[in-house]
């Protein structure tokens, strides 16, 4: 397993002696040549140690983005457009409808909340991994200086980001229990903990609320959450689309989520079309020719150094 060292430590806290057989740490910008090809690791942005995988072999760039987003993150290193042949995107927002409002005023939002309701505590449903460490970070930097509540599930991944050199100003202990509580959320996003019951004001922190805004938190209050917040750890329409024209690569490969609204978009491109795949047709094709998930090579020598 070749990763950042933040990502390895993840994976053994999560994953213990089963995370790998055997790991190879690389630093962001370090070369590693496996055969004949050359291997680096560039800053994906987002969370702790996330990576893109830039491949180089006979005078052509490849470049894997996995999950990122595109706007500052204090708690991980913020995304490196790599200029490329071929580029590998996910596709979680791929749809012009989703355009996330600025983390500040998402946080704002929270923080008119606590001033409005002072007497409530207000339970904010997070991923324990990324997003519960960016939240602590954005409420500490926008000036939030109470003790912030962490569910038991959250507390090791804090202590994870604290080792790697991200300052989350650990609280002191001893107040009325009126701050903010952060609660980890399950795999459909749903906060977990009962705010109403606690005299509590429930927000969730997630992306998907980005679509079609006004009819998710419809959604959202219906299930007991009163303030949905739209704070994302994946690239939103604007940010994938910014991206494309960043890397610059003539052929790009969509997959992982909505994928034919960002095709479109890359086909029809006026300055620079691009040549563009989607996982499933990529797939199909693999079939066809009996290779059942076999990569197809890049098709352009760039010269990139």
């Amino acid at each position: 397993m070749l990763a950042t060292a933040g990502t390895l430590t993840i994976m053994g806290a999560r994953f213990g002696a089963e995370a790998a057989t055997r790991t190879q740490a690389a630093a962001y910008g370090e070369s590693v040549r496996i055969g004949e090809v050359s291997v680096r690791l560039a800053p994906a942005g987002h969370v702790l140690g996330s990576a893109q995988v830039v491949l180089e072999h006979g005078g052509s760039r490849v470049v894997i983005s996995g999950d990122y987003k595109r706007r500052p993150d204090p708690t991980c290193a913020p995304f490196e457009p790599v200029r490329c042949d071929v580029f590998v995107t996910e596709a979680t927002f791929g749809l012009p409808v989703f355009r996330h409002p600025p983390d500040d005023g998402e946080i704002d939002r929270l923080l008119n909340s606590l001033r409005l309701f002072p007497e409530r505590c207000h339970v904010v449903g997070v991923y324990a991994l990324g997003k519960c460490q960016r939240v602590i970070a954005i409420l500490r930097r926008a000036g939030y200086g109470a003790p912030i509540y962490l569910h038991g599930a959250l507390q090791e991944p804090c202590d994870l980001y604290r080792a790697q050199g991200i300052e989350l100003r650990r609280p002191p202990a001893g107040d009325d229990g009126r701050g903010a509580a952060s609660w980890p959320t399950d795999r459909a996003g749903a906060a977990l903990g009962h705010g109403r019951s606690l005299g509590a004001a429930a927000a969730r922190s997630g992306g998907r609320h980005g679509q079609r805004l006004d009819a998710r938190a419809r959604r959202a209050r219906q299930r007991g959450v009163e303030l949905p917040l739209v704070i994302s750890d994946h690239a939103d329409w604007d940010e994938l689309t910014r991206t494309f024209d960043d890397v610059g690569a003539p052929e790009i490969w969509v997959t992982h989520g909505r994928e034919e609204a960002l095709i479109h978009y890359a086909t029809g491109k006026a300055s620079a079309p691009a040549r563009c795949r989607s996982s499933a047709a990529r797939r199909k094709a693999n079939e066809t020719r009996g290779g059942h998930g076999r990569a197809d090579p890049p098709r352009h020598r760039s010269g990139y150094r």
